[in-house]
């Protein structure tokens, strides 16, 4: 076992993190689902849902055999709703393929949906004791500025060389620990901004300490300017109902309930009576929102339109919906947020 893995499996033991909901336990099906919660999302933003979501489908089998639908209803807000139809999907194949048995094999655990290899890696380690290097953002910037390794991490070639760092240093001995320790030095010692280097175990043999380099590595990603998408939100309101469209399967918020959206050339009024069959009287629109994306941001006009009266036939893939069940659906965190702003208007 290298010093490196010694100092980071003493740190853990001591001054880790112990108490997590998914801690403490070998069940593969808690395990991954609290990985794949955690991709790309702090920890303090998944306790909640994670709890939620583990009341609600505390197996395999209970997620399988939910509908998309309500999956998706128990991660509204958590955002990346890809994750959330992996796991479904992913939920419904272990059911078929494996007899419902989470699998064993790191390749099995590898073609399940959504899980890439150092999400398999953390499932393998943590639930079957069969130590697996891992490779997360967090562990990518210690290995970073520990071994001094300068360029953007998601290249292929830099990533190739971490990946090699990871496997040197995987213990055979204490592997959870050691994994776990990794997250943990990178969530709360070596973070992405002030890192607290006088605590952090591995400070006399960092590199990037030692060059003064703390703020300096990971490398940056090349920045390109995020492109300003702009779409109008219909707010169709009828008395204290709501329409909502379902999204389609793909694209951003795949499946979730939304309100409709148009061009900013198109006219409010027109469209909703020529694809929804609604008279209406517009209003005035609402404050302007603006919603971040990985690859762009979005400028939400939420425009509200009173409906005279509902057709009595819908609209495929539209529901109406009190304002007050609409929002405990399936939406995106920006179209909860105006439901919630006209909840309060009218109490």
């Amino acid at each position: 076992m290298t010093d490196f893995a010694l100092r980071v499996i003493a740190w853990q033991k001591q001054h880790g993190r112990h108490d997590l909901p998914w801690q403490n336990t070998i069940n593969p099906y808690v395990i991954w689902v609290s990985e794949i919660m955690l991709q790309q999302t702090q920890v303090t933003a998944v306790i909640g849902y994670f709890l939620r979501f583990m009341v609600r489908f505390p197996d395999i089998a209970s997620l399988a055999n939910a509908t998309q639908e309500e999956v998706l209803q128990y991660w509204s807000g958590l955002g990346y709703y890809s994750r959330a139809r992996n796991l479904h999907q992913a939920a419904q194949k272990i059911t078929r393929d494996f007899s419902g048995i989470f699998p064993h094999q790191f390749s099995d655990i590898l073609s399940l949906s959504g899980i890439g290899r150092s999400t398999a890696a953390a499932i393998s380690t943590f639930a079957f004791n069969i130590p697996q290097p891992i490779l997360d953002g967090n562990v990518k910037r210690v290995f970073a500025r520990h071994f001094l390794i300068e360029g953007w991490t998601g290249t292929p070639k830099i990533e190739a060389q971490l990946w090699q760092i990871a496997e040197l240093h995987m213990p055979t001995i204490d592997a959870s620990p050691y994994t776990q320790g990794l997250m943990d030095l990178g969530a709360t010692i070596c973070t992405r901004t002030k890192p607290k280097c006088q605590v952090c175990p591995l400070l006399s043999s960092c590199g990037a300490y030692i060059h003064k380099r703390e703020s300096k590595l990971p490398t940056p990603k090349p920045r390109k300017p995020i492109p300003l998408k702009q779409t109008t939100m219909l707010i169709l309101r009828c008395g204290n109902e709501i329409l909502l469209e379902k999204r389609p399967s793909n694209g951003i918020w795949g499946g979730l309930w939304s309100f409709p959206e148009i061009e900013a050339h198109e006219i409010a009024t027109e469209i909703a009576y020529s694809k929804f069959g609604l008279n209406v009287e517009p209003e005035e629109p609402l404050e302007n929102i603006e919603h971040a994306f990985t690859h762009f941001k979005l400028a939400i006009t939420p425009q509200p339109l009173i409906v005279l009266y509902q057709p009595k036939r819908l609209v495929s893939n539209t529901i109406w919906l009190p304002i007050e069940d609409a929002i405990d659906a399936a939406i995106p965190a920006p179209v909860r947020g105006i439901l919630n702003k006209l909840n309060m208007s009218q109490s």
